[in-house]
């Protein structure tokens, strides 16, 4: 027999119930549990105390001491650096590629100048169309693979951003991938993934998020796609033109609009150059976002509100809890 935690009276027995007013106790430690109850562990009361998370990747980040979120966060660099690396050649590429379109509209006003095209410039002509091909063939290779570290960066900040906000995220972690290769959706769903992230890995909140330099690098991304298929267009149809024997005007006219389109492709590489420079400046900006956000760890648990009975605490004041059968939230001896 020991005291009975509600009316102090020394009749509760090993079984746990008191003798005097009938209230259920935890047996006594000298009783001995119930083998299916023996392993049992019992939460530890709310709110948890802060735990100290181990940082699956050591040496990721220079100095830093652990405190990640519960799950990880990837913080290795070498993805980003070989995305750094790439991004920076292929704004090599676009600027020769610029120069190789200048050098194809000289050649072409130097034609319209002449009126028609000489045996002079047949040479020049062949000349800037071998370097254009050239630049344009490496542009590509070089878009090409800084796409697919992209996708797999991108990937990456989203399963972190998964882990500082979880279920605030409008699509899954697969869509960081599809999003980007899928028609028609691949002109909204990446820029609405990349605002998700943005609010999650914040470090101040959801609302202090930047995206001023998020938002001129989609609006440059899309103005320069756009930019590209008129372009592109506008040769095809020049092209076609003269290929058949035309009169003097027609053929004038023909030229000048191939002379417009090299304009209009030349514009839309260079505001694809431009972009490039800004996706090297989102790549640090949100890297620097989500290394803040996973240095100051999880999140503080909320207190416990007012009435509502946290685990390890009795209800109604009864130390473990009310007698089975009665409801806690009802009114009786156990609920005063």
């Amino acid at each position: 027999m020991y005291p009975c935690g509600r009316c102090r009276a020394v009749a509760v027995g090993p079984d746990g119930r008191c003798a005097a007013c009938g209230a259920h106790q935890q047996p006594h430690p000298s009783a001995q549990p119930h083998p299916a109850q023996a392993s049992y562990a019992y939460p530890p009361p709310y709110p948890y105390p802060p735990q100290p998370y181990p940082n699956p990747y050591p040496g990721a980040l220079p100095g830093f001491p652990g405190g990640l979120p519960l799950g990880g966060v990837d913080l290795r660099r070498g993805v980003r650096i070989a995305l750094n690396v790439l991004l920076g050649v292929v704004a090599l590429l676009l600027m020769l590629q610029i120069a190789a379109i200048g050098q194809q509209r000289g050649v072409i006003q130097d034609i319209l100048a002449n009126g028609h095209p000489g045996s002079s410039t047949s040479g020049a002509v062949d000349d800037a169309d071998s370097f254009a091909d050239t630049m344009t063939v490496l542009s590509f290779l070089g878009m090409a693979a800084t796409a697919v570290l992209w996708v797999i960066w991108f990937r990456r900040v989203r399963l972190n951003a998964e882990v500082f906000a979880p279920g605030t995220h409008r699509f899954g972690s697969g869509w960081a991938v599809g999003s980007w290769f899928t028609p028609v959706v691949n002109l909204w769903f990446p820029k609405q993934m990349a605002n998700d992230i943005y609010r999650a890995s914040a470090p101040g909140g959801p609302q202090s998020a930047p995206k001023g330099l998020l938002n001129a690098w989609w609006v440059l991304w899309i103005a320069a796609n756009v930019l590209s298929t008129v372009g592109d267009g506008m040769s095809s149809v020049a092209s076609t033109r003269l290929r058949r024997p035309l009169a003097g005007s027609d053929w004038e006219s023909a030229v000048e609009l191939l002379n417009s389109s090299l304009a209009v492709s030349g514009f839309s590489t260079l505001l694809l150059l431009a972009d490039t420079a800004l996706a090297l400046l989102v790549v640090r900006q949100l890297t620097r976002m989500q290394e803040q956000r996973a240095l100051a760890g999880p999140p503080a648990m909320p207190p416990v509100p007012p009435g509502v009975p946290a685990y390890g605490v009795p209800y109604g004041g009864a130390p473990y809890g009310p007698p089975p059968g009665q409801n806690p939230f009802s009114a009786g001896p156990a609920a005063s």
